[in-house]
């Protein structure tokens, strides 16, 4: 297994990583990912072996990195080729990220299967150059079906944990303490939360909370929490945190969610149902993220708020919103159609007959 640099590359591998093993427990799973990024820390959390691979993307300014690269390339298909040798692999799965290039190049230098995972609507520069040798490619949306392409593509979503739509909003409302609330708002910007997010909703916190017995659950990020915890004052129908450890809880809780729109939020939306205000990020790499909004929001499952709009919009987008049941229903209903629960276990049993056939 080969994916990293974000959380959204590494958590829809460690998933069907655990559909592999759920399967068939035999099986030997390990890990290749880049020492300094998030990978090292959460693949052995979830209880798999990493080797590190030498890694390095181009840097868009002429720096004296550049001029490593090719040497740094160079070493990271070495050991790529030696982790795939050891372990004698019968398929190596690329979710996507810089350091899965040098492993799966290896992988068809040594004849070995291959199987990429592509979580947004716009395939990233890896998945696109391995997806032209792949056995097959799994997909989240349709507008990243490859135009050049061998191999079997499956349209099976986003492995995301199942266990995200089994609590109820009672559970949901009384963990936030929100009893009192009637409607609930679910704001955050992905694990680390987003600046620009929070700088628009400390700015409209008063005029959300005036809308009569509307709760607000904001995940700030680690990093946020501390200034705005000083500056933005108490309130009955208001939670504020640094992280949500319990997103199950807080999607129960939740009647509409303002949030980024990356690959995994966008499967734990349509997985657990919840209407959304969604605001892509601007920097990301080839406008990803909004490409996700509009594919989502095309179905009418979401309403996507660009970035530059948010300050003068959102207070209105959400009153609107959260007085409006019959829209807020609508899009429950349309997001839930888009989910795909079973994703992990599909393509695990993908990369297993693939292994099945290639040790025959």
């Amino acid at each position: 297994m080969t994916g990293g640099g974000t959380g959204g590359h590494v958590y829809p591998a460690i998933a069907i990583a655990d559909a592999i093993r759920a399967k068939r427990p035999d099986a030997t799973i390990s890990f290749a990912g880049s020492p300094d990024k998030i990978e090292w820390r959460i693949v052995p959390q979830a209880g798999y072996p990493i080797h590190p691979i030498t890694v390095q993307g181009l840097q868009r300014k002429l720096t004296a990195q550049n001029l490593l690269m090719p040497f740094r390339v160079a070493k990271g298909l070495k050991e790529s080729t030696e982790l795939i040798q050891e372990y004698d692999a019968d398929v190596v799965v690329g979710t996507g990220g810089f350091v899965a290039l040098p492993v799966l190049l290896a992988a068809r230098y040594l004849v070995r299967p291959v199987v990429v995972q592509e979580q947004n609507a716009f395939m990233g520069l890896t998945n696109r150059l391995t997806s032209r040798f792949a056995h097959s490619v799994h997909l989240a949306f349709e507008e990243a079906r490859p135009k050049r392409i061998k191999g079997r593509v499956h349209m099976h979503g986003n492995p995301v944990r199942a266990d995200l739509a089994l609590a109820n909003k009672g559970e949901g409302k009384a963990f936030f303490n929100l009893d009192q609330a009637d409607k609930i708002v679910l704001i955050f910007g992905g694990s680390g939360g987003s600046h620009a997010i929070n700088e628009v909703i400390a700015a409209e916190i008063g005029g959300l909370l005036a809308i009569p017995g509307l709760g607000i659950i904001w995940q700030t990020g680690d990093r946020y929490y501390s200034r705005f915890a000083e500056s933005v004052p108490a309130h009955p129908r208001f939670k504020m945190v640094k992280y949500i450890d319990r997103m199950d809880l807080a999607y129960a809780a939740a009647d509409l969610a303002i949030c980024r729109s990356g690959a995994s939020t966008c499967a734990e939306l349509m997985l657990t149902g919840t209407p959304s205000i969604m605001v892509p990020s601007p920097n990301v790499t080839e406008d990803h993220q909004t490409k996700n909004a509009q594919s989502i929001e095309k179905q009418g499952a979401c309403e996507l708020l660009p970035e530059s709009q948010l300050k003068v919009e959102l207070l209105n987008r959400v009153k609107r919103l959260v007085n409006d049941e019959g829209r807020l229903s609508s899009m429950s209903k349309k997001a839930a159609l888009l989910a795909r629960p079973h994703a992990a276990e599909r393509i695990a049993d993908d990369v297993l007959m693939i292994a099945e056939l290639h040790t025959q």
